[in-house]
């Protein structure tokens, strides 16, 4: 461990030249007093690393100074090689990139560790794009978008919100992009509190002169799973109770799995099953109609009523006398 630890100091003090000794406490998982034991430690093997005290100072490394780090573990190794979103870097216009990257990689490799590296990249693959939905473009060059968040610039956008015929402009402050399974989004402070602009609903995108305005002390990690909660998150759900028919049931499950509330319960001598499903709007039940007979809403009557008058629709819409009507518009 403390093997691990001083590999890690040298790595970041490599990286970023001066860092304090309370922060690399935090990364680490240690006291500052073991940090400063462990810097100890790699001055004494020869590693021209100090401390300086004061509100100015922190752990130094001197300028300049490189060590060819190749002390990764096995693990180590297959995980550099497990790419989680192929789709990603070519997006970002970085493709070529990572694959040159890995081959430098895997050059400097320990010798034994190399085959599995190898067999990690042909062995496992990771598909973020869920099935059957086609992964989304950007709307615009996300190049403009890396431009500012990397060069800490305001991002004035004009943008295109769900439903809404007229795009709105807004003048954003930038924390970073997230990919979510194949969607790309801008996260960004707006009028200083947090948002989510989707990348494919951007119709333009400029980089202004003005510095951001980001909150002080807040990383994207952080702003990123707030507003993911806060999405994921169902307000006001309202509570659904249906009857399944067991042939069924795996298919709801599979679609509606994440909206079940509370436990399945077994009716019938087992024939049909029934439970109770959170959806954010009554309206959306109506996806249940997609099951014909096989799922019949029980609760609660507005719900029955909901699905009774679309049925009545689509029976309307199919009938016999409906067809001819519609045969004689067409001629």
């Amino acid at each position: 461990m403390k093997a691990d630890r001083l590999l890690s100091i040298l790595l970041l003090l490599q990286t970023r030249g001066q860092v304090s000794a309370p922060e690399l406490a935090e990364r680490l998982e240690v006291s500052v007093r073991t940090v400063y034991r462990d810097i100890e430690a790699l001055s004494a093997a020869g590693v021209p690393v100090w401390a300086e005290r004061g509100r100015h100072g922190g752990i130094n490394l001197l300028p300049g100074y490189r060590t060819d780090v190749t002390g990764l573990t096995g693990d180590e190794a297959r995980a550099l090689f497990v790419l989680s979103a192929q789709g990603a870097h070519e997006a970002l216009g970085l493709g070529d990139a990572i694959g040159s990257a890995l081959r430098k990689v895997m050059a400097a490799l320990p010798a034994p560790h190399r085959p599995a590296a190898e067999r990690t990249s042909e062995r496992i693959l990771v598909d973020p794009a869920r099935w059957m939905r086609a992964e989304a473009s950007a709307g615009v060059d996300l190049g403009t978008l890396q431009s500012a968040v990397f060069a800490d610039r305001r991002l004035e956008l004009t943008y295109r919100h769900g439903g809404d015929e007229r795009p709105s402009r807004y003048t954003v402050d930038p924390y970073g992009l997230v990919n979510k399974a194949g969607v790309w989004y801008l996260v960004a402070d707006l009028d200083g509190a947090p948002r989510l602009f989707r990348a494919d609903r951007m119709l333009l995108a400029a980089v202004a002169e003005d510095p951001v305005r980001r909150r002080p002390g807040r990383q994207l990690s952080e702003v990123w799973a707030g507003l993911r909660d806060r999405v994921e998150r169902i307000p006001d759900e309202v509570a659904v109770r249906v009857r399944v028919h067991r042939r069924r049931l795996g298919l709801l499950l599979r679609i509606h799995g994440n909206s079940v509330l509370g436990p399945v319960r077994p009716v019938d001598e087992g024939e049909w099953t029934e439970l109770d499903l959170g959806f954010r709007a009554l309206p959306a039940a109506r996806a249940l109609l997609a099951f014909g007979g096989d799922v019949e809403v029980l609760a609660p009557p507005e719900a029955r009523a909901l699905l009774a008058g679309a049925a009545a629709e689509v029976v309307g819409l199919y009938a016999p006398d409906a067809a001819a009507t519609a045969a004689g518009r067409a001629g």
